[in-house]
């Protein structure tokens, strides 16, 4: 598919007048560039017009209604953030500014991770694409979504018309440009659904050019074990006859340290099979979720969040519901490893062990009572630096933020990840670091006019101060700006110049190209 696009968008640079004659809209000089693949960067300059990139070899004096001068600058593609939770409610332009992406040098956002889809979607991203938003938009089909509207949290398998209407679903949402199939296997009601049922659903993706994006059924030792759901994902993938794509791969829990080893060594099995298996990661130690789901059993989510409710207040219910949860517990790392981080929260910045003294509760009563009042976000500490380095060395391995209500990955990923692994650790060259944020992610997402600094692609691009591009947001201040992109464009339209953000919305809907990228 790469291939007809460039061809088209070559045939249009051609009709146009000499490129010379003809000012850029936007014209880069003395930049490093760093193409999205990993060939060695080189310095050039980028001729930009009609939101495209048409040139990488410009007279350094070209005539340009903007010249950015990039000397001593880094000059990437724009970061394609493939696990987000971005906003896309257009009646909130200020969350849809997506500045928090844009000043990590992300210039696409995918949306509709972990099964959730994008609610609303026909009237949401209409709505999104009239308004503009920071960033362009891509998105997956929910599997999550589409079964809580046809099931709503039902702990069973499907009848046949309820599988026959999902798969109708499913096929609509390719239908409006969808990368693929989406699934959250460890969230109700996600994790009520058989492998068997999301094959069923992934075929339609397949059969429709989609690829399949999976957060685990389990990360860590909640139910199956972490390596035999990375077995169910790719066994997905085969069935299916499709790419699978593991969201923020881990090992949670010190029960699951060492298991990246395992992973690595069934997903490398896969690809010499020929099963096309990727992932993505976040550079933190902690993860990110809800305190029910990270603690509550899926049995008692089943139904409403009444019955829900219902269930942990039943005394004759209290017995199993503290010895899951006393386990699902440890699994987290005990209560000291657990902090609130929901914006609204009173809780907020106190962790399980702090609210369990100040209720006068133990950790898991305490913890019920915060669950039936909020249930607010949490963060966990419960990764291992060493399973993280050795994931992130992988070929298959890309770059990701995902989200979270007061994690500072939503604000900071990027630069923590060139911080950390390529400028103190020098684990990764910074081609690699690139290209796993950018050429690889398009490619693997079928996004084939994105990802590279070459002529006929988007011109998403981002111009870095190596030595100013680092995270400033925490857990204490997680909603800290990161420093360091100097000038960003998203679509070919400057939307930071000279390290201020401007406010244009220059950002669309972007649709899967529905084939591999050539």
């Amino acid at each position: 598919m790469r291939r007809v696009v460039l061809i088209t968008l070559a045939a249009l640079v051609a009709c146009a007048p000499n490129t010379q004659d003809t000012p850029f809209d936007v014209l880069i000089v003395n930049g490093t560039v760093y193409d999205g693949s990993t060939d060695p960067a080189t310095q050039r300059n980028v001729g930009v017009r009609g939101g495209l990139i048409v040139t990488t070899s410009a007279p350094p004096d070209a005539a340009a209604t903007t010249v950015v001068d990039a000397s001593g600058l880094l000059v990437f593609p724009g970061f394609i953030d493939p696990h987000t939770h971005a906003p896309t409610n257009a009646a909130d332009p200020e969350a849809t500014a997506h500045r928090n992406f844009l000043t990590q040098g992300i210039t696409t956002v995918i949306v509709g991770n972990d099964g959730r889809g994008v609610p609303g979607r026909e009237a949401t991203l209409a709505a999104l694409e009239r308004a503009g938003s920071g960033t362009n938009v891509a998105f997956f089909a929910g599997h999550g979504t589409i079964r809580r509207a046809v099931m709503n949290l039902a702990d069973r398998a499907p009848d046949a018309a309820e599988l026959d209407t999902m798969r109708r679903m499913v096929s609509d949402e390719m239908d409006a440009g969808a990368l693929g199939l989406s699934t959250g296997l460890f969230y109700a009601p996600g994790s009520y659904a058989a492998t068997d049922e999301v094959v069923e659903l992934a075929r339609v993706a397949a059969e429709m050019g989609g690829i399949y994006d999976t957060h685990l059924r389990d990360e860590g030792s909640y139910n199956i074990g972490v390596v035999a759901a990375v077995e169910e994902a790719i066994d997905v993938g085969h069935r299916a006859g499709l790419p699978v794509h593991i969201s923020h791969i881990k090992a949670l829990g010190t029960d699951s340290w060492g298991l990246s080893r395992d992973i690595i060594a069934v997903i490398d099995a896969a690809r010499t099979d020929g099963i096309d298996v990727t992932a993505n990661q976040y550079p933190w130690v902690a993860s990110n979720t809800r305190l029910a789901s990270a603690l509550v059993p899926r049995w008692v989510m089943a139904g409403t969040p009444d019955e829900m409710r219902t269930r942990l207040r039943d005394p004759s219910l209290q017995a199993r519901i503290r010895s899951e949860m006393t386990a699902n517990l440890g699994r987290r790392g005990g209560p000291g490893a657990m902090l609130i981080t929901s914006r609204a929260s009173e809780w907020r910045g106190r962790t399980l062990e702090e609210i369990a003294r100040v209720l006068e509760l133990d950790p898991i009563a305490a913890a019920i009572e915060v669950v039936l009042s909020e249930d607010p976000s949490i963060a966990s500490f419960v990764m291992n630096q060493e399973d993280i380095d050795r994931l992130r060395v992988q070929p298959w391995l890309m770059t990701g933020s995902d989200g979270g209500d007061g994690h500072p990955r939503f604000f900071a990923s990027y630069p923590k990840a060139w911080r950390d692994f390529v400028v103190d650790r020098e684990l990764l060259s910074a081609e690699r670091f690139v290209n796993s944020s950018t050429g690889q992610v398009a490619d693997t997402l079928r996004l084939c006019s994105r990802g590279y600094v070459r002529p006929g692609y988007a011109a998403d691009i981002a111009i870095v101060d190596p030595d100013t591009f680092l995270p400033h947001a925490t857990f204490e201040e997680p909603y800290r700006l990161s420093t360091g992109v100097v000038h960003l464009l998203v679509n070919g339209r400057i939307v930071i110049g000279d390290a201020k953000y401007l406010g244009t919305r220059a950002g669309t809907v972007l649709r899967s190209d529905r084939a591999p990228c050539e």
